[in-house]
């Protein structure tokens, strides 16, 4: 405390010769010289009891010069300044680069609350792309950037969509959403380790969406719209394959990768449209050109399977076996099929049921020498 602060006793002694037109005068001059939070103090005192008092409120940050601001971080970042040797960005300003991210991720957030929130929903897009990003390239110095920044995609992007269908309304929603989920969505989450306490807090972003599809025809015309989205992923796609350090196909590389990314809403249309008018929507998914792997042979075993053609899903399922025989999902749903298991797939099976039979008879032994 400050050695020149006077008590309450000492200052109501100070208070006590002056008249209620003098200490109005001491009162006005805090008031018109004192700051904003100041003022709002003294107006809330002087309300009545009637009266509620008002909770200060923290202006929202203006979208278009939050946009600007995002758009100048991404760029710097993609550009490399942030990792060294760049004069447009301060030797300090590099190790602070998370306060910046966090920063502006929560302006930009902040700033979809306003009037005109267009800009701020750029801004919020413009930082989930560069966090989709950092999970594979180093734009700044860490061993993993999403974690270190604390930023938690999954929770914006919910914010973001939210958003889009308040403000611009469902017809803009099911324009613009498809194709955001189709690249931003990440089957295993945004964190490259993908333990702490970033990845606690992810969700695969077919959660947030689905809350937003609040009635039968909302699911079927962002359905829609998402495989159309989805054919021009694929349709984007290199055309020939790329060779990378040896034999490697680029192609379909990302197409598997996407198939494992987008597996959660899948499973969310399968859930949603078998057996209903609409059934014929998971014919168009399960052809997309987009979709690739034994992740795209698995969601037709499963539509396969809920049409009754119980042979067609078992034949499935075992080709998704010969590709990735150890995989417990597949091994799970054969069994449910009765489908024939390649000899790999049977040794993994035998394996592990051999290791769970130890470990039950390690159990029940350590009960016994324990009574």
């Amino acid at each position: 405390m400050p050695a020149n602060r006077m008590n309450r006793d000492e200052f109501y002694a100070v208070m006590a010769p002056n008249d209620d037109a003098r200490l109005r005068k001491v009162l006005w001059t805090l008031y018109w010289r004192g700051n904003a939070q100041v003022r709002e103090r003294i107006e809330d005192e002087l309300r009545s009891p009637e009266q509620p008092k008002v909770k200060p409120r923290k202006e929202l940050p203006d979208p278009d010069i939050v946009l600007d601001e995002v758009t100048t971080f991404v760029k710097l970042a993609k550009d490399g300044a942030y990792m060294a040797g760049d004069r447009r960005v301060h030797h300090t300003e590099r190790s602070r680069w998370r306060l910046t991210f966090r920063r502006l991720a929560g302006d930009a957030l902040a700033a979809l609350q306003a009037g005109d929130p267009g800009p701020a929903q750029l801004a919020v897009a413009a930082m989930v792309d560069l966090a989709r990003d950092i999970k594979s390239y180093d734009y700044f110095h860490s061993d993993d950037p999403v974690e270190a920044a604390k930023f938690v995609v999954s929770d914006a992007v919910a914010v973001l969509w939210e958003s889009v269908l308040r403000h611009d309304g469902f017809a803009a929603f099911a324009r613009r959403v498809p194709e955001q989920l189709v690249c931003w969505e990440a089957g295993y989450g945004w964190t490259r380790r993908g333990y702490g306490q970033v990845p606690e807090k992810e969700t695969a972003l077919a959660v947030p969406l689905a809350r937003l599809l609040t009635t039968p025809d909302m699911w079927r015309t962002f359905a829609e719209s998402y495989l159309d989205a989805l054919d021009a992923a694929g349709r984007a796609d290199p055309r020939r394959p790329r060779t990378v350090y040896g034999s490697f196909d680029e192609t379909r590389h990302r197409r598997h990768e996407r198939t494992r990314d987008l597996a959660a809403w899948h499973e969310m249309l399968l859930d949603r449209f078998a057996g209903t008018p609409e059934d014929e929507l998971l014919d168009r998914l399960a052809v997309s050109p987009a979709l690739a792997g034994p992740e795209l042979t698995f969601l037709r075993a499963r539509i396969a399977e809920r049409r009754g053609d119980v042979a067609q899903a078992a034949t499935l399922v075992t080709e998704c076996l010969e590709e990735l025989p150890g995989d417990q999902e597949y091994l799970d749903f054969a069994a449910e099929v009765g489908a024939a298991l390649p000899p790999r797939a049977i040794q993994i099976r035998a394996g592990r049921a051999a290791a769970e039979a130890l470990i039950a008879q390690a159990h029940r032994d350590r009960r016994v020498s324990s009574d």
